[in-house]
């Protein structure tokens, strides 16, 4: 069957100088026998109709290089999608996406009459802390109590100690015989002031009951107490008691070295706007690595501080205003992980989990485990009776052939790191051509079948463009196509096989000196879905 090729018209002059169609055609191995594995729909799909009716209309500007064209297949042109039927909208950098677990709102209006009454008396408890110095160190409570638990001398004690005239008398005494009243005075005047003046104490660089940012950061605390109210006091005064012994404010500005950088990281944000941190397991598989941060106890502390460091400053730049994002988004990356038998990890990790757990409430939006392998998924079937349900409704776990799909599900495929499977890179100089703010088109490639993308030119121009199959396994190839007749096409890649351990991002820059056409063709002979990843850009030529 020869290839689907919708024809297009010349658009009118104040158009942009670029269309873009996506056309369909049997693959070259159309008699291939094919079971579909069905992929994730396509992340477009999993915004509800009221979140599609909030989009903008579509409105390109005559200086972009880009129009559209509707076909009969979806059309996806950089950050343009539309259906058959539909008016093409533009898609928000960060859209939103249907989850199983919802957020609750941290506006106060939005609470419950429950929830905003254990709120109240939470906020009055912690004035009453304030006011009376409660959460003062708590090395000044553990003294005291050490003094009153502390047994009295005893005769022989007592006799053994030799005490000198000036021990025995208050060096102070004196002074008091001078002016006794005075003295009285100024200890009542201090008393006084003690009493009225409440102490300033913030949290992740909010202070308590100063704005409403501070009722964000109390409702953490009741969340993660069911909104029992002198639970989640008790939970808070710990933490700051923890705080000051931990030394967070010093932590925060401490250099730790960068040894775990490739361990623990953030990039990008999730399709509801939450930065995503990576925790790459696989990393300690380096065994210099691995007994340099866990091999004794002092390693392990200090692997414990630079991880408590690392969510700090995570946390210290997430918005804590009602409405604002104050959750992250964790990918837990188990290729090649350990495992169990690595003691020393696993002790590591308990200590860290329990410090977070004690200290850091409700700061996680989702918790997303890739290329899991069988033994974890066997051990969390054992803890999972053990775990609340609103825990459980933030786990998701994905085989390594399902991790990519399951990434896409909650990050678009531009905020997803190449090694994941995305087309974003670090945050470096490596790819001037493309950002993490440049939108990417995804196409799904129907087993047995060929996809074109036609890119329409009609000026001269340098084009851009970049892009993956994740899994690969199909044939690529890319030629331009003038206008002219009896002009020659020009073949920019002759089509070649790419396989799974080929690179995984493919990029091209051509010069247009004629109008015509750029043809990107995929053709995927497996038996399997794919899908294929595409983002371009258009240099004016002057």
């Amino acid at each position: 069957m020869a290839d689907e090729t919708p024809t297009t018209t010349p658009p009118p002059a104040d158009y942009p100088p670029v269309t873009v169609i996506e056309s369909e055609s049997p693959s070259v191995a159309k008699n291939l026998e094919s079971k579909e594995d069905p992929l994730p729909p396509a992340p477009i799909q999993e915004v509800t109709e009221s979140a599609k009716q909030e989009e903008p209309p579509l409105e390109l500007p005559q200086q972009s290089p880009i129009a559209t064209a509707k076909s009969e297949d979806v059309l996806v042109v950089g950050s343009v999608q539309a259906k058959e039927g539909e008016e093409p909208t533009i898609r928000k950098s960060v859209p939103q996406s249907l989850i199983s677990f919802k957020e609750e709102s941290n506006v106060v209006a939005d609470l419950s009459d429950s929830e905003r009454k254990a709120l109240q008396e939470f906020k009055q408890l912690v004035q009453e802390a304030l006011n009376t110095h409660q959460f003062s160190s708590p090395k000044q409570e553990g003294q005291e109590t050490k003094e009153k638990e502390k047994p009295a001398p005893t005769t022989e004690q007592e006799e053994e100690t030799p005490v000198s005239e000036s021990e025995t008398k208050p060096l102070h005494e004196p002074k008091i015989e001078e002016n006794p009243v005075k003295e009285a005075e100024e200890v009542a005047k201090e008393a006084s002031q003690t009493a009225v003046s409440p102490e300033d104490v913030s949290i992740w660089g909010v202070p308590l009951l100063k704005d409403d940012r501070s009722d964000v950061i109390l409702l953490k605390f009741l969340r993660a107490r069911d909104f029992k109210v002198k639970d989640a006091f008790v939970m808070l005064r710990n933490t700051i008691h923890w705080r000051k012994q931990f030394g967070i404010d010093a932590l925060v500005e401490e250099d730790l070295g960068d040894d775990l950088e490739k361990v623990v990281f953030m990039h990008g944000y999730d399709r509801e706007g939450h930065p995503v941190c990576y925790n790459v397991f696989g990393e300690f598989q380096n065994k210099e690595l691995y007994q340099k941060t866990f091999l004794d106890e002092e390693k392990r502390t200090k692997f414990l501080r630079w991880r408590v460091q690392f969510l700090e400053r995570s946390i210290r730049k997430l918005d804590f205003r009602p409405g604002g994002v104050c959750t992250i988004f964790q990918v837990n990356d188990l290729k090649n992980s350990p495992g169990p038998s690595k003691s020393e990890l696993r002790l590591a990790t308990k200590q860290a989990l329990q410090l977070l757990q004690d200290n850091y409430p409700e700061f996680v939006a989702k918790q997303v485990f890739i290329n899991a392998p069988w033994w974890y998924l066997a051990f969390y079937t054992l803890i999972s009776p053990f775990l609340t349900q609103r825990t459980k409704s933030k786990f998701v776990f994905a085989s390594p052939a399902k991790s990519a799909d399951t990434l896409f599900k909650y990050i678009s495929s531009e905020h997803v790191p190449i090694q994941y499977g995305g087309l974003s890179v670090d945050y470096c100089e490596c790819n001037p051509e493309f950002t993490i703010a440049d939108p990417v088109a995804e196409v799904t490639i129907k087993p047995g079948t060929k996809k074109t993308v036609e890119i329409i030119i009609y000026e001269k121009c340098t084009i851009v463009w970049e892009l993956r199959v994740v899994g690969w396994e199909v044939s690529y190839g890319a030629e331009f196509v003038p206008d002219s007749q009896g002009a020659y096409t020009l073949i920019i890649q002759k089509a070649i096989k790419m396989n799974q351990t080929d690179e995984p991002v493919l990029h091209h820059r051509f010069k247009v000196n004629e109008l015509g056409k750029i043809l990107l063709t995929i053709d995927n002979p497996t038996s399997k879905k794919k899908r294929l990843l595409y983002r371009f850009k258009i240099e004016p030529s002057y």
